[in-house]
């Protein structure tokens, strides 16, 4: 059972994964490298038990999501910080799989 906050939080996550299908082919992987990036990171920072705070980067990320949202945004910028992060996050989980073949 979830809260209600937490079906806020779910629910504009899943608006902004629909928001990167509406985007050129080309552009998609980095508008999805973004969002998964900024809802991760931004999670990783706040406690679930504040609820302040979530709430403040519930109406921010929402912002930020009607403005991308707009047909007239085709691209968007992605730091080098989210590209290491991403492929890090490549890294592990391609080693944890050759791991288990290996112990198979």
């Amino acid at each position: 059972m979830r809260s209600g906050l937490q079906n806020e939080v779910l629910a504009l996550y899943r608006r902004a994964l629909r928001m990167v299908r509406t985007k050129p082919p080309p552009a998609r992987p980095k508008f999805l490298l973004f969002v998964r990036h900024t809802f991760r990171i931004n999670a990783a920072k706040v406690s679930p038990r504040n609820v302040g705070a979530i709430e403040h980067l519930l109406r921010k990320g929402g912002r930020q999501l009607t403005m991308y949202e707009d047909e007239a945004v085709r691209d968007c910028w992605v730091s080098e910080d989210m590209i290491a992060w991403d492929r890090s996050r490549r890294e592990a989980a391609s080693g944890s799989r050759t791991l288990n073949k290996t112990i198979i």
